[in-house]
Formats: structure tokens, sequence, C-alpha cells
């Protein structure tokens, strides 16, 4: 589906054109690929220098017989995935390297020191315009040129390190790749000898500590029992036994306490001797006289005996109470000092439990000390290399040709974007809608003078069909009133309307027509150039206008091409003023009955008015458009100021066609008649 981009223009994706573009810039293509492979070739071949690749390979050993079980120190390394990129960050550190450049002094070797290197060219030169050549290369830049030259990586599936080290040298790079498979080795024995005398010392501090924390938690266990009176805890049980045998009499002795003062206020409620001896229930009251002395003192003796016994109940309550209360604090403050004696015991245990397990660490580790082993070893030592790595000179080569062929397809398409010209009819007229009247070649010539002389003489030429095609299209344009007046005219100079002009006045005088043309870009006598060999009056159009000179006088006549030819003059006189004239018309008008067809050569509209200005006389207007050169915007805004005087065009000419550039560009026999022509014209045509 096609986009369509704001300007009205199709935005979609030819891709047959596409292809039909490259192919017609297949030169420039093959030109840049040779060219990139050219200089692939003399990188590759002579100035690049060869680089070896030495490997030495490393395995981690996940499986080690220990000669004591002291995991807890310093254990093994257990091989899981980011365990082995550690390691492979590990070989490939800075610390490892800079041990490396110190065992191989390779700050004095000039492939790692910069500095050491004679100064290129560019360096000198540098030199001589003031910039001070670097002498002196830090460790940390010698360092970072062998990282550049290392790499390492974990053979996939496997607990196996490959050490890659590239030198100009193949005996330097298997030296460099084995010293740094052995330094990673004695590296990780260094890393455990260093992790264990400082465990050491840690342990032996942490136990110190600790002996003099078990001390004094032990020292207050012993002060606390010998400053505190404390029972056991079978007795502190029997306490608590016998404070709830108290709270039960003391339950008990309330009850009593209570029933006794009831009693005492019943006897001292009753009032009658009837009442008096149901609270007394007393048998020996009930053998006294109600009323007597005898019973009353008797019962007095009973009220008595209850006021005593309520008394003593209440004395026993309160002395329970008191018990009870002793019994509580005695049993609350041995608890309290039993719970801190349990809670000092159990400080005191813990810290010897800490004690125990540090002292048994520190011995553990004190054993391990020379004891350390590595937790790789060295699969392979290094080969020297006897074949260079680099330059990889196949590849190369082949980066070269997809890079020249993508560079020059980027170029023609490139070229194709930037094109702006127009490369089929049917291009011009999507473009303009305006019909296309004719397609007309190339016209061979070294000058205008040979191309008059082809137009003359081969007159079965393609390019002469060609003008024919266009002859004819105009003539028929109109067919209720053919076009007598015909203005030739283009965009900007150089688009081939001048030859188009004189081609095509030829070719009506050929059936038989009288033709005048006129040239109406006074300004310059292009027209004139065609004829040079031809004997020149002197007189032209300017002074015809003017009444300087009679009509026969300006007329040129060729006798080979059998038109009538007027040319152009410089005047003083303004252009536009001059056609805009009353005399202007009043040629034009009689020339008309003179000839059969006018045909005006005007200058470009985008140059000049004057097109627009002559182009009111004429009964059409012939544009033509450079084939692949006039840019669309040109041949926009050249119609449109034609639409601006209320003039219309009445065809466009797509002019000055390469037909070996059209072939390859795939124009040919598909776009247009002088496709044909160019596909079929060797079969119908001479010349």
């Amino acid at each position: 589906m096609a986009d369509v981009r704001a300007d009205g223009t199709d935005d979609t994706i030819d891709l047959a054109q596409l292809f039909q573009s490259l192919r017609a810039g297949w030169r420039v293509i093959a030109a840049v690929t040779v060219l990139m492979i050219s200089l692939g070739l003399i990188y590759a071949y002579g100035l690049a220098t060869p680089i070896y690749t030495a490997q030495s390979m490393v395995v981690l050993d996940t499986r080690k017989n220990q000669v004591v079980d002291l995991q807890g120190v310093m254990s093994g390394i257990t091989g899981d995935s980011a365990e082995l990129n550690t390691e492979v960050e590990v070989l490939k550190s800075r610390g490892l390297a800079e041990k490396v450049v110190e065992e191989m002094n390779l700050t004095a070797d000039p492939e790692f020191n910069a500095a050491l290197r004679t100064p290129s060219l560019l360096a000198r030169l540098k030199g001589l315009f003031g910039a001070q050549i670097q002498t002196e290369t830090s460790k940390a830049k010698v360092v970072d040129a062998l990282l550049d030259h290392l790499s390492v990586r974990n053979v996939t599936s496997s607990y196996v390190f490959e050490i890659a080290v590239q030198s100009e040298d193949p005996q330097k790079a298997a030296m460099i790749a084995d010293a740094i498979a052995k330094r990673y080795i004695l590296n990780q024995i260094e890393v455990k000898f260093d992790a264990t005398e400082q465990a050491t010392a840690w342990l032996t501090n942490r136990v110190a500590e600790l002996k003099s924390d078990l001390e004094v938690a032990e020292e207050k266990v012993k002060s606390f029992n010998s400053a505190t009176t404390l029972v056991s805890p079978e007795m502190l049980t029997s306490l608590e036994v016998q404070l709830k045998d108290i709270r039960e009499r003391i339950e008990q002795g309330k009850a009593q306490e209570a029933a006794a003062q009831a009693r005492v206020a019943q006897l001292r409620a009753a009032d009658t001797p009837e009442a008096k001896l149901a609270a007394a229930q007393d048998v020996v009251l009930t053998r006294q006289e109600p009323g007597s002395g005898e019973f009353d003192t008797r019962f007095a003796q009973v009220l008595a005996r209850a006021e005593l016994d309520a008394a003593r109940a209440s004395d026993q309550r309160a002395a329970l109470e008191r018990s009870l209360e002793t019994m509580s604090r005695q049993i609350a403050t041995q608890g309290d000092d039993m719970i801190q004696l349990q809670q000092l015991a159990r400080e005191a245990e813990a810290s010897r439990t800490l004690y125990e397990y540090f002292l048994g660490r520190l011995k553990e580790t004190s054993a391990q000390q020379g004891i350390q082993q590595a937790d790789s070893r060295v699969l392979s030592m290094a080969v020297i290399p006897s074949v260079p790595t680099a330059p990889r000179k196949s590849l190369i080569v082949a980066m070269c040709v997809a890079l020249g062929f993508l560079v020059g397809v980027g170029l023609v398409i490139a070229r194709e974007a930037l094109s702006s010209g127009f490369r089929t009819a049917r291009q011009l007229e999507e473009e303009t809608g305006v019909v296309v009247m004719g397609q007309i070649p190339v016209i061979p010539g070294a000058d205008r003078s040979e191309i008059l002389s082809y137009l003359a003489s081969k007159t079965s030429s393609a390019a002469v069909e060609a003008v024919r095609n266009l002859r004819t299209s105009v003539l028929l344009s109109n067919v209720d009133h053919p076009p007598q007046v015909i203005v030739s005219t283009s965009s900007v100079p150089g688009e081939g309307k001048t030859t188009n002009s004189l081609a095509l006045a030829m070719n009506l005088v050929g059936i038989g027509k009288s033709v005048l043309l006129i040239e109406g870009d006074i300004r310059r006598n292009t027209l004139g150039q065609y004829f040079m060999s031809q004997a020149q009056t002197g007189k032209g159009l300017v002074s015809v206008l003017s009444g300087e000179a009679e009509l026969e006088e300006a007329i040129l006549r060729p006798a080979e091409l059998g038109i009538s030819v007027i040319m152009g003059e410089r005047s003083a006189i303004n252009a536009a003023d001059v056609f805009m004239s009353d005399a202007w018309h009043e040629f034009i008008t009689k020339m008309r009955s003179l000839y059969d067809y006018i045909i005006i050569d005007t200058p470009p509209v985008l140059v000049v008015p004057d097109a627009r200005i002559i182009a009111q006389e004429a009964d059409a207007v012939v544009f033509s458009v450079k084939w692949n050169a006039t840019s669309h915007g040109q041949v926009r805004e050249a119609l449109q100021m034609f639409e601006t005087v209320q003039l219309k065009v009445a065809g466009l000419v797509l002019s000055q066609i390469d037909g070996a550039q059209m072939k390859r560009y795939g124009y040919g026999g598909t776009y247009g008649g002088y496709g044909a022509y160019s596909t079929y014209g060797s079969k119908y045509y001479n010349g």
C-alpha cells in the first residue's frame, strides 16, 4: 500500500525500480568494491603485523583431599556458574596482570610500552610543530596493554579456563600465557595463606577476650553465692506448699470468725427468755427458771464465751495473714535470687561454650598453616604457535568485499535519492499533470553546427523519428484549430529547447509547409550558433519591429533546411517591453498570413518573463524538460508561472534522453515512445 506525503508525492518504495537503479550503477558498485578489496589486500599482506596467539589451560579442581577437615576457615570452590564467572574475572584482573608485568619486566618491552617504540611518521610530524613526543609510559598503561592482549574464557560445560595471549612474538605469547596461569595458581595459595594468617590472629585475640569474659562470668556466680543465703529449689517448692496451706487455713479462719461473730450478734439480739434459750442452745440454761437471776447469769456466761470465741477466731485469722505475708516475701526474695543465680550461671555457661568453640577453631586454623592447596591446577602449558592468528586475510578480504558492495550500493542509492530529474514520460506526466508530446534523444554532434547537419542528413534516424512524433502530437493537440504559432520554452537554460525548436521546424518543412523560426531570446543569440557559417545581414527581430529593416533583410533562409529564420538581436530596449508592444502583435499577425507555421524559441521561464509575454500571441506552448537533469521543483515552478497569467502549456518534451543510461535504468522498452526506439530502433531506422 502506498504512503502519500504531505506534498502529495508517492512515498512507496518500488523494489523493481530500486533494483534497476542498482543495476544502472553497477560500475560504481564494482569500482568501490575493487577499491576496498585492494585496500584490504594491501593491509593484510603488506601493512598488518602478524599476531600470534598462545593458549594455556587451567582446570578448576573442586574435589580436594584435605589433610584435615577445615571447611570453616578456607573452604574450596564449589564450581557453580557464579564462581566460574568470578574466576574468569580474577584471571583478567589488573592485580594479576600487574604481577605478571613485574615478573616478566614488560615495561621494558616495546610491544607493551609505547614509549619505547620508534616514533611514527605522524608523531614526528607533530614534533616538528612543537608537539611533545611521549617518552615515558606509566606502569598502568603497560598493564592496560597486557590486558588488551589477554582473553580468558570458560570452556562450555566444564571447569576449564582457556588463557589466550596475543603477541607479535610467538614465544613471548606462550611465555606470558604460562606466566598468567602459574601466577593465578600461586595467587590462590597466597590468598588462602593470608586468609589463614588473618584468621589465626583474629581467633587468638578472640579466644583471649572470651577467656576473660568466662572468668568474669564465673566470678559473678561465685560472688553471688557467697553474698546471698539461698535455699534449694526443692525447699522453695516446700515453702510454696506451706504458703498454699496457710491460704487455706486463712479461708477456714475467716469462716469460723464469721460464724462466731454471727452467734454473738444472735445472742445480743435475743431480748426475751424464749429468744435467749433459742439463741444460747445451752443445756444448763434450759434448767434455769426464765427471768430468774440464775437464768440471766447463765445467759451472760454463754454470751461471754461466745464473744471470747469470736475474738480468738479473729486473732487466729490475723496471725495466719501475717504468716502468709511473711512467707510470701520470703518466697519472692528467694525466687528473685534464684532467677538471678540461674541467669549468671547461663551467662557463664554461654561464655564457656563460646570460648571452647573458638579455642577449637584456633587449634584447627593453627594446624592448617602451611598445608594450603590451590583450587585450580594447570591442565596444559602453552604451545608456541607456528601460524599467526591475525590478520585473518581471508576474513579481511571478505569483509572488504561486503563493505565495498555496501558502500557502492549506498553511493548509488544516495545518488538516486539526490537525483531530482525525470527519467520517464510517465514520471513527468504524473508530477505535472501535463501530457508529454515527445521524447527526444541526445542528438549526436560535437557542436551545434554538427547537430544541425545530423538533423538534415539523418532523416531516417531514431532521433529524427522522435521529432516526427513530437510534430504529430503538436499538430493533433487541437484538431479543430491546429496550432499555427508555437512557442518553445523551458525552465532553465541548457534543456535543448532551441534544438527541439529547430528540429520541429525542419520536420514541418518536410511535410511541405512553410515555416518561420523566430529567436525570441534577443538577449542571447543562441540560435545564431547553429548558422555561424551562414551569411549574416546584421539585422534581426528588433530591427524589423522598430522599422529599421525590412522583413526580407532580416530573414535567413538556409538552402539545405528549407526554413526561414529570424535571429535575435541585442537592443537597448528591455526585451519584455519589445514583446509587449503593438509592433510585436502586428508582426505576428502578419506572419500568420505569410507562413503556415511560426515557431518561436523563447528564453527560459525561470530566468526572464519573456516566454510568458510571447506566449500571449501563441496557439500552443511546448515546454522542454531535460532528461534526468531538470528538477521537479523547477518544472513545477515554471508551469505555475504560466498558470498565473492564465496560459496553459499544450505539452511537454522530455529532451536529451541518453539511451544507454535509460537502458541501464531499466526504462528501455517499458516506458514511453523513446523506450521503444532504444530497444527496437535498429530494426526500423537507419543512422
